[in-house]
């Protein structure tokens, strides 16, 4: 008899991902995708329409999730409200990634009671650990200043834990989605000597779904999720090569233009443990820069090297370090440089 499994947030950059290789195991599971009904999401899973059922509740709203969560044996919640949206709307993240998941809960305590959960937290809940990269999964939780994303995910954790559900908790590097990750406002948040460790997209998403098969080693227990020691590098050597296969060239922003204090990000000491018991581990951080280049056609290759100048004067111009350095915002100086003024 087939497993039933949802998995919240299934357009999602890793939901996508795992679907797809849920898919390849269809012998084995029937699989609830659960998201808005949006072109994205017909673009995004379409091709699953035959494999998949897809559902379209509000994890806010717990009328509209309880059809959802009955006759479950698990649940992959990714679901989420991510940065830099997060941060713009600190109401609606806590909303759906606090109040959400524990809608979520609560529903699998009255109808679901044997379903393992597998949620998708981050590196976020671990803070700042520039000057202390190397992360364990016993370190203390600290959300940076003013990162709303993080400090829903350390409340999440804990109201996960304090359940009666069955659980495991994935905190999640930097996930990478080469058709996605593209230079934007949020990458002047982090400090370019910030060790990086990425997780390709679809690593992770094989992560997820190799999870299932796991639960009796899995259940009750946090691991830290990244790529392992081929996807590590500082973060100016990553945004280097993604501004060269871009076409925008040098990383040549003014002194101010990013923060150098108050993110999050680093290298997971012990990654290798989830590594050791999913082998989902296939990509490194060169395979993501070739995929990021197949990604881009060669025509917007092209522009971006054509107006570069341009285009690199109008992401400063998004940059709130340097927006709080020329105003010299004392709260912006505090929270991306650590300054006092």
């Amino acid at each position: 008899m087939k497993k039933r499994v949802l998995v919240t947030g299934a357009n999602g950059a890793v939901g996508k991902e795992a679907v797809r290789f849920l898919v390849e195991r269809k012998d084995r599971f029937d699989i609830i995708c659960l998201d808005h009904n949006t072109k994205r999401t017909q673009q995004r899973l379409g091709k699953f329409k035959n494999d998949v059922s897809f559902v379209q509740a509000d994890i806010t709203n717990i009328k509209t999730l309880e059809p959802v969560i009955k006759d479950l044996d698990y649940v992959i919640h990714l679901a989420a409200i991510i940065p830099p949206l997060a941060d713009e709307k600190p109401d609606l993240a806590r909303a759906v990634n606090f109040e959400g998941t524990k809608n979520i809960i609560e529903l699998i305590e009255k109808n679901s009671p044997n379903v393992f959960m597998l949620y998708a937290s981050s590196i976020s809940v671990y803070g700042d650990r520039l000057n202390t990269p190397n992360i364990k999964v016993g370190d203390p939780l600290k959300a940076s200043m003013g990162d709303e994303y993080g400090q829903t995910k350390i409340d999440t954790e804990k109201a996960i834990q304090e359940s009666n559900i069955k659980w495991s908790i994935f905190r999640l590097t930097g996930i990478m989605d080469a058709e996605l990750n593209k230079p934007n406002a949020l990458m002047f948040h982090m400090p370019l000597e910030t060790s990086f460790e990425l997780c390709t997209t679809r690593d992770c998403g094989r992560a997820f779904a190799n999870a299932l098969d796991h639960q009796a080693v899995l259940e009750n227990t946090i691991f830290n999720l990244a790529g392992g020691e081929s996807c590590r590098a500082p973060f100016h050597e990553i945004l280097r090569t993604a501004f060269g296969i871009s076409g925008l060239g040098k990383l040549n922003f003014p002194e101010g233009a990013f923060a150098t204090a108050n993110f999050h990000c680093g290298y997971y000491a012990d990654g290798d443990d989830l590594e050791n018991i999913l082998r989902f581990r296939q990509d490194s951080k060169e395979d993501y820069f070739n995929m990021m280049s197949k990604a881009i056609p060669e025509w917007q290759k092209f522009s971006a090297r054509l107006f570069a100048p341009i285009i690199k004067w109008v992401m400063l111009q998004t940059s709130d370090p340097w927006k709080a350095k020329k105003t010299n915002d004392k709260y912006g100086m505090k929270r991306y440089f650590n300054i006092d003024v």
